[in-house]
């Protein structure tokens, strides 16, 4: 009987050794035989993986999208000539300053053909104090452009070429974005040639940066680099929601913090600088400051949101209405407001000439204001700016 059981024993220590090599070595030949032995009178299929494309719908998409919007994203190539110091003949001035020859310059950004009439839309800082301008396009085609309109204020610009035909990008609807949202960017980052980045949305509403003076960015973490400037970010069906503009980097690459600039702005500055040549704002003449709660506190006052008027500029629009420093302004017409980035751009979309309400409140008052705004001062854009009178913040 002892004998008996050792060779159980031993046959069964081999038979789990045999299994545990095949199922570590031969793991195939283990899933055959299991499912064979459960359908001894079946076949068994292997039906093959499925092909990228197929198992993942959103990479087909970015495939769709990158095909329809890339050919029109194109390539600015820009240039400038030579300049010289005004007193660089003085032979007193090449002895301290030695010779002051500017440089040309030269540099690359991207761009997006929105008409089949030849206009782009680009950065203007892409063609700021640029001589030569010429488009690339995908297929190989080149043409000098020529600058339609800049808006410093929103560093966008409209250049226009004279090709047929062209390929044009289907406008979008950058007021849908949600975070998260699926979207690729795609221009020309430093020279390499035409790159899609894909990424998402990361934020929206993005202001305070100071990077132009009228700010709404939409936030990726698509890849945008030096180059990628005026180029495309586009949704997952290639449609247009902004235009890619600055990075936040400490290396000069991408760090996955990029900004666009939503396409509901681009389209207002795109037909103002078509139709009149310049971008028509709305000002009334005040210094803005948030609110904060400790602010609040200090002037007694019943709301926690809002903008502060700390200047109001003598005679301005808003002195003619009645606006004081002190004053916090919580609506502009029909918009809410409860930072300076809202309030800029809440009197910017007002009509020069037309009267709007402004909804203050002055100290424990709230009070109902009629203002007609005048039309805001290019001159504002270069940081330059009337005085104002700052009064006593006290007395309100």
């Amino acid at each position: 009987m002892r004998k008996t059981w050792l060779i159980f024993s031993q046959t069964v220590t081999v038979a789990v050794a045999i299994v545990f090599v095949l199922a570590t070595f031969r793991p195939g030949w283990i899933q055959s035989i299991t499912v064979r032995s459960s359908l001894p009178d079946a076949t068994v299929k292997v039906a093959p993986p499925r092909p990228a494309a197929a198992a993942s719908g959103s990479v087909a998409g970015f495939r769709e999208a990158a095909q329809h919007a890339a050919p029109a994203v194109v390539s600015v190539l820009t240039s400038n000539k030579q300049t010289r110091h005004p007193h660089s003949n003085d032979p007193w001035f090449r002895y301290f300053f030695g010779e002051q020859d500017g440089q040309p310059q030269s540099g690359i950004g991207s761009g997006v053909i929105v008409s089949a009439e030849g206009y782009i839309l680009t950065n203007n800082h892409v063609v700021e104090h640029m001589d030569d301008i010429e488009v690339m396009l995908t297929d190989g085609r080149r043409a000098n452009a020529k600058v339609i309109g800049t808006d410093p204020d929103t560093d966008l610009a409209v250049l226009k070429i004279d090709l047929d035909p062209l390929p044009t990008i289907t406008f979008g609807n950058s007021d849908e974005l949600q975070v998260g949202d699926a979207v690729l960017a795609i221009g020309n980052p430093f020279g390499v040639g035409q790159t899609v980045t894909s990424g998402i949305v990361s934020a929206l509403g993005r202001n305070q940066l100071g990077i132009n003076t009228f700010e709404n960015f939409i936030q990726t973490d698509a890849a945008i680099n030096p180059g990628n400037s005026g180029g495309a970010l586009v949704d997952a069906g290639g449609n247009l929601v902004g235009i890619n503009s600055a990075i936040y980097s400490r290396s000069g690459g991408s760090l996955g913090i990029g900004f666009a600039i939503p396409v509901s702005t681009a389209r207002l500055v795109m037909d103002s600088l078509i139709e009149d040549g310049q971008v028509t704002r709305g000002w009334i003449g005040v210094e803005p400051r948030d609110l904060t709660p400790e602010m609040a506190e200090t002037f007694s006052l019943p709301i926690t949101e809002g903008v502060l008027i700390t200047g109001v500029l003598q005679n301005g629009p808003a002195a003619a209405a009645g606006v004081r420093p002190g004053d916090v302004v919580v609506q502009v017409a029909a918009t809410r407001v409860t930072n300076t980035a809202q309030l800029l751009n809440a009197v910017a979309a007002l009509k020069p000439g037309a009267p709007a309400k402004l909804q203050v409140q002055r100290s424990n008052e709230s009070l109902t204001l009629e203002v007609v705004a005048a039309k805001r001062p290019r001159s504002l854009a270069n940081g330059s700016a009337p005085p104002v009178d700052r009064g006593q913040r006290g007395q309100r």
